[in-house]
């Protein structure tokens, strides 16, 4: 499904592209609105709607429209590649956000280097980046997979654990989190005594976690993006495996939590600031960012805000701001891409020649669900 936004005003709300006849930004946006990584996918469509909108009534982007080409991917590696070829072919787009899977942006690297079009995806995978020698026109704003690892193996080490045991999608953000718990390991001296995988669509995981517990693990990390995030802690109930269960960022949307039930209070993650932005500090330099796109958000959708539709925001603004400043020609979008600095929902990002990412581990809370909602983890 593909979607040109192509905002309506009244005639006094005319601006100076029509007068002067300045052209239109073309942005595209490739994210998975439908399918099983809709979670991901929505709120980051709605998003770019929302920021689309404002810009476009403030007069758009020095007087020039901000025209967003969306395409939905489905979530699917086939149907990414030939929208991401479709924007920059027909659409002639000068930048790309999106798209919202890791696995989706891998698939989309070779297209968009090959065009030198700039693309920021909003997936959490280390890898997309990196090496950043190949990784020329890719930037990304969620934070590394490699800094989330970082920060639960920090939380086990202040906790006196030593062994545990893994369980992890076999999508494509799942296959690089598991690359990493088990490299990182290493550093940590944590010895993972369970190893698990699951499909995208597996609805039971209790053979997995019977062997992570018989393994004599003393804690469980589950790395996904899936419906599974739900189901794990549903099963180790059902097992009665009262041992502590750790998540990546790919839980950030309080829904995961909410379909967990009762079985979902406990579950610790490192998740942006976004998930519990009331508690943030005041003389947090992120606190203003994160609280109004939080109300503008809920307000407009009538929905909770999202990591995910937080990873969107990120990526328009950091696109937006770098139009601002070089206009649309994608090499020089790409250069002033490359040196932003920028207080986003994720973080304060700082990118450089050698850091297509921009964050670092600090871009962390360590969080929590309590009663179905995200705090802030205390221990």
């Amino acid at each position: 499904m593909a979607v040109t936004l192509l905002l309506a005003f009244s005639a006094p709300s005319l601006y100076a592209e029509e007068i002067a006849g300045l052209k239109d930004y073309d942005v595209g946006c490739v994210f998975a609105k439908t399918g099983k990584a809709s979670w991901l996918g929505e709120p980051e469509w709605n998003t770019v709607e929302m920021i689309a909108k404002e810009i476009n009534d403030a007069g758009g982007i020095n007087g020039h429209k901000l025209v967003l080409h969306l395409e939905d991917t489905g979530g699917e590696n086939t149907r990414a590649v030939n929208a991401v070829k479709k924007l920059i072919n027909n659409d002639k787009v000068c930048t790309i956000i999106g798209p919202s899977r890791s696995g989706t942006s891998m698939a989309v690297i070779p297209v968009v280097q090959e065009a030198k079009i700039p693309l920021v995806s909003c997936a959490g995978a280390a890898v997309i980046v990196t090496p950043v020698e190949e990784r020329k026109w890719v930037f990304k704003v969620p934070q590394r997979d490699s800094d989330c690892v970082k920060r639960i193996y920090d939380h086990m080490a202040s906790k006196g654990i030593t062994k545990i045991g893994i369980i992890s999608g076999t999508t494509g953000f799942g296959a690089a989190g598991r690359t990493q718990l088990k490299d990182i390991a290493v550093e940590y001296k944590l010895e993972i005594v369970a190893d698990e995988t699951y499909s995208p669509a597996d609805t039971d995981m209790t053979a997995q976690l019977l062997k992570i517990k018989n393994a004599g693990a003393q804690a469980v990390v589950n790395w996904s993006i899936v419906p599974a995030q739900s189901i794990v802690p549903q099963n180790m109930q059902q097992l009665k495996l009262t041992i502590p269960l750790y998540q990546s960022h790919g839980f950030g949307n309080v829904k995961y939590a909410a379909a967990a039930g009762e079985a979902g209070n406990g579950i610790m993650f490192p998740g942006g600031r976004l998930l519990a932005a009331d508690t943030v500090p005041d003389d947090s330099p992120q606190k203003k960012v994160l609280v109004d796109y939080k109300a503008a958000y809920e307000k407009t959708y009538n929905d909770t805000v999202s990591t995910f539709g937080g990873h969107a925001y990120d990526a328009l603004w950091i696109v937006v701001n770098a139009l601002k400043k070089v206009g649309d020609d994608p090499a020089k979008l790409r250069d002033e891409i490359e040196k932003t600095e920028f207080v986003g929902t994720a973080g304060i990002f700082k990118f450089s020649p050698a850091d297509h990412c921009g964050l670092g581990k600090d871009a962390f809370e360590m969080l929590t669900v309590k009663d179905g909602k995200f705090v802030v983890l205390k221990d």
